[in-house]
């Protein structure tokens, strides 16, 4: 898991990575061995440097509490993560997660799970401004930024995120995906280019419910780092993925603002686009006034769950492929349309959105 070490198994191939998605609107839940085959067709788009899945619905038996995910390069680490949380949270449960050491060639990390509860109680806090999202955020980032060797790759409710060195196929065997059944699944394969291979660097990248899957290169990572660094967030990856993730909880959690708003702040209009269109020219132009810095930079596909559904979009000049395909209450999404068709033999649409217009598939209410 060291965080210095850059793998180096090919040549740089920059429209790599292959993404896949997959919401039934119904909370209808399938094994995670659909997203294995599916993923697992993308291997050319990735080079074994990463892979990884995220799914929701996974943890009935603890859909109230906040499910961690840690990676531990130590004992020493381990400890002092354990202290931290003890301090901060109500640990209802904690176990290693399993896995199949097997599967994979390469050394892993220790990896735990804990479902917790953090402590508000006695704190003397405006509880109104200070939630349970808000403290899950500060421990988040106060292991990953303090404690060396230490790794929160997952923090969600009835959710988890499953990722590492490796092929899509060796990941999902390692952590016996298939024995997870979910309603919201995404995958993802890896092809780095300006960011080493390593267990923390690869996709989903997580924040309370938030998963992100990307394709392509931020190329506005610093000004979108510098900007989140304004409101708290400790960015620690050393990947551009990363700033996207936390953008979306800052837009979207804190600030309110809808998905739809968020996505366009992250993918705006150009401007002589928005000086055509008459009819909102004035809300786009604050929008890319105020949030000028929250803009991503730069080719990209992005697939993002949540846990409410599932979002996929491009940047504004689509160049980075994305292909959508539905089958009743199901949404299909990928890089290449050929994974579609290996999760539904018979869609009944297939198509590709328009650059940086927003797919949001919501769930239905229970």
């Amino acid at each position: 898991m060291n965080q210095q070490k850059i793998f180096d198994r090919g040549i740089r191939n920059i429209s790599g990575c292959g993404l896949v998605g997959w919401i039934n609107k119904n909370r209808k839940k399938v094994s995670g061995e659909i997203i294995k085959k599916s993923v697992c067709l993308l291997n050319d788009r990735g080079n074994g440097l990463g892979a990884g899945f995220a799914a929701y619905g996974i943890y009935p038996d603890y859909k109230d509490l906040y499910a961690f995910h840690l990676m531990y390069d130590t004992k020493k680490s381990q400890n002092e993560t354990e202290k931290h949380l003890k301090e901060t949270c109500t640990i209802e449960h904690l176990e290693p997660i399993p896995t199949n050491p097997k599967a994979i060639k390469n050394s892993n990390p220790s990896l735990m799970r804990y479902f917790l509860k953090p402590k508000l109680a006695g704190k003397n806090i405006d509880t109104s401004a200070n939630t349970e999202d808000d403290e899950v955020v500060k421990i988040v980032m106060a292991v990953n930024d303090r404690i060396e060797g230490a790794f929160a790759f997952s923090s969600g409710k009835n959710m988890g995120t499953f990722k590492g060195v490796g092929f899509p196929e060796e990941i999902a065997n390692f952590y016996e995906i298939d024995q997870y059944s979910g309603y919201i699944w995404i995958g993802h394969t890896r092809f780095p280019t300006n960011t080493p291979g390593w267990w923390g660097g690869a996709h989903p990248f997580t924040l309370l419910d938030w998963a992100i899957i990307h394709n392509g290169e931020i190329s506005s990572y610093g000004i979108n780092k510098r900007y989140l660094e304004m409101f708290g967030y400790k960015l620690t990856l050393m990947t551009d993925t990363e700033v996207a993730t936390y953008l979306f909880d800052l837009l979207v959690r804190k600030q309110k603002l809808s998905i739809k708003t968020a996505c366009t702040i992250l993918a705006p209009p150009f401007w002589k686009d928005i000086d055509r269109n008459n009819s909102n020219s004035d809300s786009m132009e604050k929008l890319r006034m105020i949030y000028g810095s929250a803009a991503l930079n730069g080719p990209f596909a992005i697939l993002f769950a949540h846990k409410n559904g599932l979002v996929g979009f491009n940047d504004r000049v689509k160049l980075r492929p994305l292909v959508l395909g539905t089958k009743g209450d199901t949404v299909y999404m990928s890089s290449e349309q050929s994974a579609i068709y290996v999760m539904c033999d018979s869609p009944e649409k297939v198509w590709s959105p328009k650059a940086s217009d927003p797919v949001i598939v919501n769930l239905n209410k229970n």
